[in-house]
């Protein structure tokens, strides 16, 4: 089974600026990959938690909804970078997500003034850093959907945020 780990940033910036200052804060070395976008690049760095390779694929959110209607709103809409991650070789989910943990947890702790979420499978709302704020794990689970928005809203960037 695969799965999909992402940590969603809130930087009105382009990919290659974010990828320049992600790449330095969170240790990853650049991958030339022929089969990349334009506004993709990808890189990697060795796992925290055990021997093997960690893949991040820095990208422009292609989840969020620009203008979703009121039964479409996500936290991640007002994330416009993409970190997708994922562990090389293998499909163990849950050492996946301790890697993104330790990505989420390395960005929130060099750049505390990056608001910033942890989402699994894109249906389940990890962590949320927002300053000011600080950072919350969500336990129980929940998604990053509208149905549970009066639980995540205090933790993500609002529409009119000015802190991006």
């Amino acid at each position: 089974m695969s799965t999909s780990d992402n940590v969603f940033v809130a930087r009105r910036e382009s990919v290659a600026e974010a990828a320049g200052w992600l790449a330095g804060v969170l240790g990853l070395d650049p991958v030339a990959d022929p089969d990349l976008k334009e506004d993709e690049r990808l890189f990697r760095r060795s796992a925290r938690s055990g021997t093997g390779t960690l893949a991040v694929v820095v990208r422009p959110n292609g989840f969020a909804v620009a203008d979703p209607e009121p039964d479409e709103i996500q936290a991640l809409d007002q994330y416009p970078i993409d970190l997708g991650v994922r562990l090389i070789g293998t499909n163990d989910e849950e050492w996946q997500l301790r890697e993104t943990r330790s990505v989420f947890a390395d960005l929130v702790a060099a750049r505390p003034e990056v608001p910033a979420l942890l989402v699994h499978n894109l249906d389940t709302l990890v962590s949320a850093h927002l300053p000011g704020a600080g950072t919350h794990t969500f336990n129980p689970p929940i998604t990053p959907d509208v149905e549970d928005i009066d639980t995540w809203r205090p933790w993500v960037v609002g529409r009119r945020s000015s802190d991006v």
